[in-house]
């Protein structure tokens, strides 16, 4: 499932011992704490790991957990 595959993502990433602890409406920035830097590298891993495309002009809209399995859903992923 997505969100699985997205909370393991963001764990690894982030370095969050417990992926549980990310939730569909956690914020990345505010509440997991990423930096600009952070969401460059989770994007890019996102990319990879659906074979998605993230335009610029999307990328700065996906805020939040819920925000980027929907957007990955909606790529058929």
């Amino acid at each position: 499932m997505v969100f699985e595959k997205v909370q393991t993502l963001l764990a690894e990433a982030l370095n969050i011992d417990d992926p549980k602890s990310i939730t569909m409406e956690s914020n990345i920035v505010q509440d997991l704490e990423a930096d600009s830097l952070d969401m460059v590298e989770l994007l890019m891993s996102l990319e990879d790991e659906f074979g998605v495309s993230v335009p610029d002009d999307m990328a700065n809209e996906l805020v939040t957990v819920s925000a980027i399995v929907n957007f990955i859903e909606s790529q058929g992923k």
